[in-house]
């Protein structure tokens, strides 16, 4: 991107920038691992203007403080926003926007999972599909979520009850923990009895809004190996869960 911003720079290469974009999208949701916003060229405050003097200069001229198009690196600016009315024609599109392509089968299960999260959400963004395809990837794991239910609040002890599904046996558990998503993790390791150490834990909102979608990437230790797991969901505690229940299915 230096070489083609800088035109005075007497090298070029034929590299089609247009797919850095998409593909940072497509390593990032296969290796279930964020993108930091900061992240120059495809962080997503990378063409971001909060400033009122910054937002004047751009809609003025964009090279008032954007020495790169966005657009020559594959972001989509006129990029859609879908809702419970978009067709699965559409969703297809946007996932092959950001570099992500689904067979019928997977894009079918991808497409059920959208119009429920359409449901509780008024507008559906691109990391909230992206979210969706990653999250359709758990599927087919052995070790399942059957249902969580976790309660906690100001002056109580949090409380945590889980259902697994194993290969086809169900088992249930309940615990305490510090927190919502520690009392869910403890009842977990009470069906799985498996050494793993939660080295990284991060919570990244989508959007904005109390209804928001997030994701959960986390990085779990067992063995001397380390394992990297995601779960998505409007919830923080289910999310948290089934990143954990990740981790286990790859160990």
């Amino acid at each position: 991107m230096i070489l083609k911003a800088h035109k005075g720079i007497p090298l070029e290469t034929n590299i089609n920038t247009k797919r850095i974009y998409p593909t940072s999208r497509m390593v990032s949701s296969l290796m279930n691992m964020p993108v930091q916003p900061n992240k120059a060229i495809v962080g997503k405050n990378a063409f971001a203007h909060s400033s009122g003097i910054h937002q004047d200069g751009v809609l003025k001229n964009a090279g008032t403080y954007e020495i790169i198009d966005p657009n020559d690196v594959g972001i989509d600016t006129n990029a859609i926003v879908l809702t419970a009315r978009s067709g699965r024609a559409a969703l297809k599109y946007r996932l092959e926007v950001n570099g992500v392509k689904l067979d019928d089968p997977k894009l079918d299960e991808v497409y059920k999972a959208f119009l429920k999260l359409a449901d509780s959400k008024k507008e559906i963004h691109d990391d909230d599909i992206l979210m969706l395809a990653g999250a359709d990837r758990a599927h087919g794991r052995r070790i399942k979520v059957d249902w969580l239910q976790a309660t906690s609040g100001i002056g109580m002890k949090p409380v945590a009850s889980i259902g697994l599904d194993i290969a086809g046996e169900k088992f249930e558990a309940a615990a305490t923990g510090n927190g919502p998503v520690d009392a869910s993790i403890n009842a977990l390791r009470q069906i799985v009895h498996r050494p793993m150490t939660i080295n990284e834990f991060t919570i990244q909102g989508i959007t904005k809004g109390s209804d928001d979608s997030c994701k959960v990437h986390m990085q779990v230790e067992s063995e001397g190996r380390v394992y990297y797991g995601f779960g998505a969901s409007t919830d923080i505690v289910s999310a948290s869960v089934e990143a954990y229940v990740d981790c286990i299915n790859k160990i």
